[in-house]
């Protein structure tokens, strides 16, 4: 199983299980019954509910996910490797996958478990191999290692925390950006600022309108009403590209799809969006003076490749992701909206992009940060909005900054009365 689905959206799930090996009568005609039969088996197999005859693109990402493993089994598979199975997954649906996985361990199916999410390998495998820049570097039973030494081992290096260490928060920077925004099919407005050097976390549940708000701030999500200022200035964003144009850059949960073109080089990508400052001589571009450009912010974010004209798809997930923020930097972005830093990329690199995030809001620049990792909101952000059924329920600040105080609050159904739902926390709990 593929980091990415090898499904086709719009056959139905019983042609993706059966695609290319379909059972056919002596006449040559497919034996549609039979599939059906056969993937109701495969299902039941699994200790799952999927209707054979619908199509792929109307299942949910989990669901999608079982289609993929039942594809395998039916092919008589005595390994299955996933490959990052769990990243587009919420809590609850890896826990289903997990159960799969050890009823299929009980029928004699080897899997290989490929996955960055520490805390899942010592919950669901039985043995541990760490690989480094390509190489082997040691196995040995879940039982003989523990959270620090396997990432010790993974790095390279001991590491005695990934975050960066916390910063008091200067409570008189100036504001950057004030927001009032509300959702189209919804009654409440919600209110959004920023400081200038602040790390902005949006925390709840997959489905909690996190992404939407985000979306919503650079003009690429409907809404009711959207009032935006920077330092003081009505703005209007009708477009992604209203907001490019004022300073706010945007890093895509997706971003082999939404944020980079992956045959074209590191350089191509960071200078696509502003290929006329490196023009002189009418439309000719020079090249001296982007490749000069594109160097130094490719060492200012510390990209790791062979040279600038490297291919981005061949890049590790943490240095495609620094290759997008140079682009926003080298444009001159003042404001940078995260949305998922970390998914998809390992420890080592995760603290990469936490320690260039806190260099960044040193700098000044303004972070929105979207996040399903929890450790990574109470490690790295200054203050939190915690979203829960489409909006923001509670703003939390220093030691409220709790992911227990952050679960309570994204759980919880939305008080009515906009006056209380920004109580602080900790009197919430008292």
């Amino acid at each position: 199983m593929f980091q990415e689905f090898s499904l086709i959206p719009w056959l139905s799930v019983a042609d993706n299980i059966f695609l290319g090996r379909e059972p056919r009568n002596r006449f040559g005609m497919i034996r549609r019954s039979l599939m059906r039969s056969e993937a109701h088996d495969l299902f039941d197999r699994l200790g799952i509910r999927i209707d054979p005859e619908i199509s792929v693109h109307r299942l949910s990402v989990a669901d999608q996910q079982f289609v993929e493993i039942a594809k395998a089994l039916s092919l008589k598979a005595r390994v299955l490797v996933l490959d990052e199975p769990t990243a587009p997954l919420t809590p609850t649906e890896v826990e289903r996958l997990f159960v799969i996985m050890r009823r299929l361990r009980k029928d004699g199916v080897a899997t290989v478990f490929i996955s960055h999410h520490l805390e899942e390998i010592f919950e669901i495998c039985d043995r541990i191999t760490v690989l480094r820049d390509g190489g082997y570097v040691a196995s040995f039973p879940v039982s003989e290692t523990d959270h620090d030494a396997l990432v010790e081992m993974m790095v390279g290096r001991k590491v005695e925390n990934i975050f960066p260490p916390r910063e008091p928060r200067d409570l008189n920077a100036p504001i950057l950006l004030e927001a009032e925004i509300g959702m189209k099919n919804t009654t409440h407005t919600d209110s959004i600022t920023l400081a200038k050097g602040e790390i902005l976390g949006f925390a709840g549940l997959v489905g909690s309108g996190r992404s939407e708000m985000a979306m919503a701030l650079i003009g690429a999500y409907p809404t009711r009403v959207s009032h935006i200022r920077l330092d003081g200035k009505e703005m209007k964003f009708s477009s992604p590209a209203d907001a490019l144009a004022a300073g706010i850059g945007l890093l895509p949960e997706d971003r082999k799809r939404q944020g980079l073109i992956l045959p074209f080089s590191c350089s191509d990508n960071i200078t696509i969006n502003h290929l006329k400052q490196f023009c002189r001589n009418g439309p000719f571009i020079s090249r001296r003076r982007e490749a000069d450009q594109v160097s130094g912010v490719m060492d200012r974010v510390q990209v790791k490749a062979p040279s600038a004209e490297t291919p981005v798809r061949s890049l590790s997930g943490g240095n495609q992701q620094k290759v997008v923020i140079a682009r926003w930097l080298e444009r001159g972005c003042r404001i940078l909206i995260f949305d998922e830093p970390t998914r998809g990329i390992d420890v080592g690199a995760k603290s990469e992009i936490y320690l260039l995030m806190k260099r960044l809001a040193a700098q000044g620049i303004a972070i929105i940060m979207v996040s399903s990792e929890l450790p990574e909101v109470t490690g790295v952000c200054d203050r939190v909005m915690v979203f829960s059924h489409g909006r923001i329920v509670a703003e939390l600040v220093d030691d409220d900054i709790d992911s227990e105080i952050i679960m309570r609050h994204a759980v919880t159904e939305p008080q009515r009365d906009d006056a209380k739902r920004r109580q602080p926390a900790m009197e919430e709990a008292q």
